[in-house]
C-alpha cells in the first residue's frame, strides 16, 4: 500500500471514530436528558420554586446523573459544555434556545426533531440544530403550551398558544405531524416597532405615516390587509399608538400580541374549547361583548370569520376610529373577503346589502405585500368612496412603485408614490381639527409609465 493510501484509509478510519464517538455522546446526552426529567418529575413546574433554586437542583441532579455513566470519556471541558447543552433543554427550550433570545431571527420552524429552519432579514435559513429525537421535541413543545394552561397530546394534536413574552406558537404532534413534531414560532419583539422603526426599514414613508396617523386621531375605521407573514400585527400596533390617550380602548385577539401603551386599554383573548369541548369564546362573542363595555376605540386582531359582520355593526353604530386586519392579496380582495366572511355569520343578507355595510362601515384599507427580497412593505393606501350601482367604489391615494426596479443586492428600490387623488375624507378629518396638506397628494411620475 503507497503512502497516499495509507493516509487516506486513516483518515477514513478517523471519521468513523469521530463519528462513533459523536454517536456515543447522543446517547449519553439522551440518557442524562432523561434522567433529569424523570429524577425530578413536577419539580421542574413548582412555580413557588425561583428559577435559581430550579437551577440548582437540575445541575446537581444532572452531576449525579453523569457520574453515574462511565461509557464516554469525557474531557473537563465536553464535561462543562454536556452539562450546559441538557440544563438549556431541561430549563429553556432546548436547542432553539439560542434563536429565541437572538433579536435579528424573527420565527423559528422546527419541520421534525433534525430539520430547524429560521427567517432572518426576511430571508429563510437552514440550520444544523438538531433535537435529540421526536420524543425530545414533543418534550420541549409541552413545556411550552403548558406554560399558557394549554395541553397537547393525542386528544388535541395540534395547539396554538404564545410564549410569556407574547411569540406566537403553533404545535402539531402525531398523529396530524407526519415526520413531525412540528413547532413554528413567530417571534414578537421585546421592544414594538413605532412608526419610525417602519420608515427606517422601508416599509412606508415618513409622509404616509404622517397620513395614516392624522386618519386615525380623526377616527376612521381601518383595516389593515396583507397575505401571511406581511407585517400586518405589527402595523396595527404602530396604528393603535397613535390613539390618543384619554381613550378607552378594547384589544381583541386570539392570541395577545398588541402592546398599547396608553393609559386605558383593556385586552381580551379568545380561548378555545376544553377537551369535553366546552368553553370555547370566539373573536365573535368578544366583540358583541365589547359593544356593552363602553369603548371609545375596538382594535380586533384579526378577523377570520363571522366576526366580521359583528365587527361591521360596530363600526356603524358609532364606533367609529376602529381597527382590524384581514388576510388577503389586494385592496379589492379585502372587500370580497369581508362579504364572504359576513356570509359566514349564518344571515341570509342580500349581497347588496352587505356591501353597503361595508362600504359605510370602512373609510381606508392599507394593504401591505412581503416581497421577493424578504422586505415588508405597504404597497398601497386605499380608500373607500361608497356604491356605484352594486359595486363597492375606491380609490388609490399611494401606490407603491415598482417600475423603480431592484438594486444589484436584489433589494426593491420602489417606494410609496401619491397618485395624485386628494382623498374625500379630507373634510371629514378637517371637522376634527385636522388639515392634509395639500402636497401631501402632489401626483408623482412612476417609472415606466
Amino acid at each position: 500500500m503507497s503512502l497516499a493510501d495509507r493516509v487516506k484509509a486513516a483518515k477514513a478510519t478517523d471519521v468513523t471514530v469521530d463519528g462513533h464517538r459523536e454517536d456515543m455522546r447522543q446517547d449519553l446526552r439522551r440518557k442524562l436528558h432523561y434522567k433529569v426529567v424523570e429524577g425530578l418529575g413536577p419539580t421542574l413546574y413548582d412555580r413557588q420554586m425561583t428559577d435559581a433554586e430550579l437551577k440548582l437542583r437540575v445541575m446537581e441532579m444532572l452531576e449525579w446523573a453523569l457520574d453515574q455513566e462511565e461509557s464516554v470519556p469525557l474531557s473537563r471541558a465536553d464535561r462543562l459544555q454536556m452539562l450546559q447543552e441538557i440544563a438549556d433543554d431541561v430549563l429553556g427550550y432546548g436547542p432553539i434556545d439560542p434563536y429565541l433570545s437572538d433579536a435579528d431571527v424573527t420565527e423559528v420552524m422546527v419541520n421534525g426533531p433534525h430539520n430547524v429552519w429560521i427567517e432572518q432579514s426576511g430571508r429563510l435559513t437552514h440550520t444544523e440544530t438538531r433535537f435529540v429525537d421526536a420524543t425530545h421535541l414533543e418534550r420541549i413543545i409541552e413545556k411550552i403550551v403548558g406554560q399558557v394552561g394549554r395541553r397537547i397530546d393525542e386528544s388535541t394534536p395540534m395547539v396554538d398558544a404564545r410564549l410569556p413574552d407574547g411569540s406566537r406558537v403553533n404545535a402539531v404532534i402525531h398523529p396530524l405531524a407526519i415526520g413531525g413534531p412540528f413547532l413554528t414560532i413567530r417571534k414578537f419583539a421585546v421592544d414594538p416597532f413605532t412608526a419610525d422603526d417602519l420608515v427606517n426599514m422601508g416599509s412606508l414613508t415618513q409622509q404616509v405615516a404622517g397620513l395614516l396617523r392624522r386618519c386615525v386621531q380623526g377616527r376612521l375605521n381601518i383595516i389593515v390587509s396583507g397575505s401571511t407573514g406581511s407585517g400586518k400585527t405589527t402595523l396595527l400596533n404602530v396604528l393603535s399608538s397613535f390613539i390618543p390617550d384619554k381613550e378607552r380602548i378594547l384589544t381583541i385577539e386570539d392570541a395577545a400580541e398588541l402592546r398599547l401603551n396608553q393609559e386605558h386599554v383593556l385586552s381580551l383573548e379568545a380561548r378555545p374549547a376544553n377537551l369535553e369541548g366546552k368553553g370555547q369564546v370566539t373573536i365573535r362573542d368578544l366583540v358583541r361583548n365589547s359593544l356593552r363595555m363602553r369603548p371609545d376605540r375596538i382594535v380586533v386582531g384579526e378577523v377570520r370569520d363571522g366576526a366580521a359582520l359583528d365587527m361591521l355593526q360596530a363600526m356603524n353604530t358609532g364606533h367609529d376610529g376602529s381597527l382590524t386586519t384581514i388576510h388577503s392579496n389586494s385592496p379589492r380582495d379585502t372587500l370580497a373577503r369581508i362579504e364572504t366572511m359576513v356570509l359566514m355569520a349564518g344571515m341570509d343578507l342580500p349581497i347588496r346589502a352587505i356591501r353597503e355595510q361595508v362600504s359605510s362601515a370602512i373609510d381606508l384599507i392599507v394593504h401591505l405585500h412581503r416581497l421577493r427580497d424578504g422586505s415588508r412593505r405597504v404597497t398601497h393606501v386605499t380608500e373607500v368612496i361608497g356604491m356605484e350601482g352594486d359595486v363597492i367604489t375606491t380609490q388609490d391615494i399611494m401606490l407603491f412603485d415598482y417600475g423603480m426596479g431592484i438594486d444589484e443586492n436584489g433589494k426593491y428600490m420602489g417606494r410609496l408614490k401619491a397618485t395624485g387623488i386628494r382623498p374625500s375624507f379630507s373634510e371629514h378629518l378637517e371637522n376634527y381639527g385636522i388639515q392634509l396638506p395639500a402636497e401631501l397628494f402632489a401626483p408623482e411620475p412612476f417609472a415606466g409609465r
